[in-house]
């Protein structure tokens, strides 16, 4: 979903779509080794504010915004059993999102950001290695992937709407997971990107803006997770966050205080059904908040092995 706030009271939030909090626990590993992978994610998004880049509102007072987004993912993805580098195993990954989005205030006001309701958003494609676990005495000690994800303007986009399910821009957000067994109960797992983002040449811009171009970012998943019921039920916290490193530029120009953060933390599990058939949720409660909406998104997800 790409949000694009450009109002004279309000600082820009140009930052697409990314993964914060979609994927967690043994997040380096495909569960059942090589083959093909279909996963579904349900995603609730729900604020009640809209942050400035000083850890205040971006809208006044009397907004009182509310945002629910509720987003559906459909991921295929393909695992070979075939390396071609360092020992890396070949993949493939696709995604298509599809989002609605319901912006409220408590008055109306033309001059406020606007939603574009639902739509496709933008298609995710992404060539990945690989690599099989380290061995130890006890199982499993490390395991790692390194994906080239490229995101295409694929997805609906009105320049007169604010929030859109696509971004109208082409990005680059290549990503390094990897999961490190603590033993036989426990897990550490993180995916790191790094977010780069071309022009966009019709961006919603009230003023007289032609082009503007988002800042690079990188943006990180985490969690810590137990397994209470052997190969059946794992319990932890996950969390995420985002990190706008460069300015977003409008016209070839910087604009500074545009910069976005996020941090998210909460509860997760992952239930397994069978060695094919698993099942995420989880919880983020979002704060450290700059320059985007902040509030509160539960994530479900489940991925079957053919």
């Amino acid at each position: 979903m790409m949000v694009g706030v450009n109002l004279t009271t309000v600082e820009a939030y140009d930052l697409p779509s990314v993964n914060l909090g979609l994927t967690s626990f043994l997040d380096g590993i495909p569960p059942a080794g090589p083959g093909h992978y279909f996963t579904q994610y349900v995603q609730f998004w729900h604020s009640k504010r809209f942050m400035g880049s000083k850890n205040d509102s971006a809208l006044l007072n009397f907004a009182d915004e509310e945002l629910n987004a509720l987003i559906g993912i459909t991921q295929y993805v393909y695992q070979s059993d075939q390396p071609i580098l360092f020992g890396g195993k070949w993949g493939l990954d696709v995604i298509i999102p599809l989002v609605y989005l319901d912006l409220d205030y408590a008055v109306s006001n033309p001059m406020f950001p606007q939603d574009n309701n639902g739509g496709v958003g933008d298609l995710v494609i992404g060539p990945f290695l690989q690599w099989d676990p380290i061995m130890g005495e006890k199982g499993p000690i490390f395991v790692h992937r390194f994906e080239l994800s490229m995101v295409f303007p694929t997805g609906k986009y009105d320049d007169d709407r604010a929030l859109n399910p696509g971004s109208n821009f082409f990005s680059l957000n290549p990503y390094w997971s990897a999961t490190l067994f603590m033993g036989t109960k426990w897990t550490v797992s993180t995916r790191i990107h790094y977010l780069w983002n071309d022009t966009n040449d019709d961006p919603n811009s009230p003023s007289a803006v032609n082009k503007s171009k988002a800042g690079q970012a990188i943006h990180a998943n985490f969690d810590v997770s137990r397994e209470v019921m052997p190969k059946r039920l794992r319990i932890g916290l996950n969390g995420y966050y985002l990190k706008q490193i460069t300015d977003t530029k409008y016209d070839g120009h910087d604009a500074s205080g545009t910069r976005e953060q996020v941090l998210g933390i909460g509860p997760g599990l992952l239930y397994s059904f069978s060695r094919d058939g698993h099942f995420f949720l989880n919880v983020y409660f979002e704060t450290e908040t700059k320059h985007r909406p902040e509030g509160t998104r539960i994530n479900l997800r489940y991925t079957h092995h053919f």
